[in-house]
């Protein structure tokens, strides 16, 4: 059994007000491609086809289209989870009909689903379909009043799933959770992922797969594996923050032999535009050679520099913001100093407002601009102030204004 793994598709991202949809198409035109060649069983996609609940038009279609071509043209069945950006009512939405022509979405949690069971030469595949719930939604569906977390969640869904497993059949488990070795706590490996929790703990510990020949997850978009190698993420096959610089996109190309024992490929997909950094003097960057890419600066430039996005976009029409190095770490050093506006941060903010104010306007601030000038941080600062106090935790974890 062969089948593509792909997941954290996020159709209709915005970034830095760009609506990412041409190079999404870009990306799942040559997956298409990739399934005409390849000709796999299935199409497994763990979670978070769209963005937000409600996508834009624009999105809604490129999936409709996308999902037309793989299942009605090529013929290939697609197997897909909901995640914590997607509506689960609306995938849910018309999934019996779906499943006559190969579409098979699981929405919503459903303790009562049965899995998806494709064959092959060797015999039955099972695909258990767990869709991202909640601890409250599960605790709920199972009525398990001693479910209280993410990892005591999943540990209920795989138990109630093994002991429920064909003998002698393979077992594919997909779903869009935070998963870790042991349940512990691990930094999430892009900034574009959104928490699935706020207050509590996420993680999930891999061991609760154990008895799946194959578990394909959805959420981080690092492609990995998590403890063993036949637990994994297939990452997003898109860069969706600077924070997945370094990442290779793509997706999985798994095969399952007749004893369950699986092999894994890493297939990349290559971008309609890279996301990289871009570092360096203004002058300088005017001089590289132009490119589409989307493109975050880091400015070397010890004095402000005027206008730096149009000078930017001059070579780089897509870039998406630009930075100063010296100022990021004044920043950065006023923030460990703790101090008020008025104290060593407020001086060293003062001092880059000096600096511009001389540059802009080709003379000294006076000593009236740069109160106004400390008294608008000040300001700020009591705003951040009076809006971390509003804010309260309850005893599930959950903040509240």
């Amino acid at each position: 059994m062969k089948f593509f793994h792909t997941a954290d598709w996020h159709l209709g991202k915005l970034i830095q007000n760009v609506y990412m949809t041409e190079d999404q198409q870009h990306m799942l035109e040559q997956f298409m491609r990739d399934i005409e060649t390849e000709r796999p069983d299935a199409v497994v996609v763990a979670g978070d086809l769209y963005d937000r609940a409600v996508p834009p038009t624009d999105a809604v279609g490129l999936l409709d289209r996308t999902l037309q071509r793989i299942v009605l043209e090529l013929r290939t069945p697609v197997i897909a989870v909901a995640g914590n950006h997607d509506s689960p009512s609306r995938l849910n939405f018309g999934s019996g009909l779906m499943k006559a022509a190969g579409l098979h979405i699981a929405g919503e949690f459903d303790p009562m689903a049965a899995p998806v069971v494709m064959h092959d030469a060797h015999g039955p595949v099972h695909f258990h379909l767990v869709p991202f719930a909640d601890p409250a939604a599960v605790r709920l569906a199972l009525r398990d009043d001693a479910i209280r977390s993410y990892d005591g969640a999943m540990a209920a869904i795989a138990d109630r799933l093994r002991a429920a497993m064909e003998p002698g059949a393979r077992h594919v488990f997909v779903g869009h959770a935070f998963v870790t070795p042991r349940g512990e706590a691990e930094p999430n490996t892009s900034d574009s992922e959104r928490p699935l929790s706020i207050g509590g703990t996420e993680h999930v510990s891999a061991a609760h797969f154990r008895g799946f020949h194959y578990t394909a997850l959805g959420h981080l978009h690092q492609s990995h594996f998590v403890g063993t190698e036949t637990v994994r993420y297939a990452g997003s096959p898109l860069k969706y923050s600077i924070s997945e610089e370094r990442h290779q996109k793509g997706y999985l190309i798994v095969e399952l032999d007749g004893e369950g024992h699986a092999t894994v490929e890493k297939r990349v997909l290559v971008p309609r535009r890279d996301m990289r950094t871009v570092t360096g003097l203004i002058d300088d960057i005017e001089r590289h050679e132009p490119s589409e890419d989307y493109i975050y600066v880091r400015l070397l430039d010890e004095r402000p520099v005027m206008s730096p996005m149009e000078r930017v976009r001059s070579v780089y029409p897509n870039a998406m913001h630009v930075e100063r190095e010296l100022a990021m770490q004044q920043v950065a050093a006023g923030s460990e100093e703790g101090a008020a506006p008025g104290g060593k941060a407020g001086m060293d903010m003062l001092t880059l407002f000096r600096a511009f104010y001389l540059e802009a306007k080709g003379g000294e601030a006076s000593e009236e601009t740069e109160r106004l000038f400390l008294a608008a941080l000040r300001d700020i600062e009591n705003e951040e102030d009076e809006r971390h106090d509003a804010v309260t935790v309850d005893d599930d974890g959950v903040r509240a204004v």
